[in-house]
This record gives structure tokens, sequence and C-alpha cells, in this order.
């Protein structure tokens, strides 16, 4: 709302004479809402506004409306891949981006592997059937989270020593001297099961 509340006023507000800077117009809402908003803002800045502006945006669409816009261009950072990463140059040059580097920017901002590895996959899926019917083929594979599910079944299965132990244990009646001796012997035979 409040990303809104201040595109609004800049809409109303601005003239031929303004330098307007948004960036990332409709990123707090769904893609497609994202999208429509953005591509009308921009639509509207060239228009009525007549305003110069710098219109950031992660919305690829939107170098569609260079053909249609006149006095609209489209930029980009340059960036070069080597050796399976991504290094930004620093540099603007004319003209879109050449594809979307989030995944690359993901793992360099440290998101988990196994994040990155299934994002990749879910980017080659969407890509390769152009969204349709496609998100609820992903969510009901979500293999992501099938080694987490797997090991509690495989536990519950065969309950080890250390669950044996643990579920033998009245914490009320014991000591804290006796407590502290439980945990012990608890992690030394937690220790022999994986080693």
């Amino acid at each position: 709302m409040v990303e809104m509340v201040e595109t609004a006023a800049i809409l109303n507000q601005a003239s031929e004479r303004s330098l307007v800077i948004l960036d990332e117009i409709g990123r707090g809402t769904a893609t497609f809402d994202g999208l429509s908003i953005a591509w009308a803002c921009l639509e509207h800045l060239h228009g009525t506004n007549r305003s110069r502006a710098l219109f950031a945006t992660h919305y690829h669409e939107l170098n569609a409306l260079t053909e249609r816009l006149q006095h609209l261009s489209s930029h980009a950072m340059r960036v070069k891949e080597w050796e399976g990463e991504v290094v930004f140059l620093h540099e603007v040059v004319a003209g879109a981006a050449d594809r979307s580097y989030g995944i690359h920017v993901a793992r360099l901002a440290g998101l988990p592997g196994a994040v990155v590895s299934r994002a990749e996959e879910v980017l080659s899926t969407l890509e390769k059937d152009g969204h349709s019917g496609t998100v609820g083929r992903l969510v009901d594979d979500l293999p992501l989270f099938q080694s987490v599910l797997a090991r509690p079944a495989a536990a519950e299965a065969a309950p080890g020593a250390v669950e044996t132990a643990l579920a033998a244990l009245d914490p009320d009646a014991l000591t804290p001297r006796q407590a502290l001796e439980a945990l012990y012997d608890l992690q030394a035979r937690l220790q022999d099961e994986q080693g």
C-alpha cells in the first residue's frame, strides 16, 4: 500500500519537467498484478506525464513496450558468465538483459545449495512448459522436502537406542545431577549410532 500511495503521488504530480525514479513497481503483489501495474505506470509516465524517468524493473516483458512507445529506451547492466559464475561488470548498456540472473544472485547471497538447486529445477520446468498447468505439478512434486519427510518415517520404523532411552526418562523424577548424567549418556549413545 505504501508503494502504491507513493506511486500515485508521483503519477498525479509529475510533469514533463520532472525526473521520476521508480524501482521495482509492483514487486509486492502477485506476478501478473505487478507486471500489469508496472506496465500501466510506464505507459502513463510516457504518454500522460511525459516525464523523464528511470524505471528499474525485473519484468522483462516490459521491453516489448520499446516497440510501441517512441521515447522509451531499454537499458540493462552488463553481466558476464565465467566458469558457471556471473560477474557483474557495473556497466549500463543499451538493450534488454539477455536473461535473468536471479538464481545466480540467490547463490551469491548464500541461499542453501538445496534451495538453489530446486529453484533451477523449477525454473527449467516453468520455462519449458510456459507456466501452463506447471505450478500445480510442481506443488505435487516437492522433492526439496522429500528427504526431510523420509527421515522421520525411517526413524519411526525402527527407533534407535537414543530414542528408546529418551522415551524411558522421567525428567520430573531426576535430580539436576541425574539429568546431566542422562544427557551425557544420550549424547554418547547418539555419537555411537552416528559413528
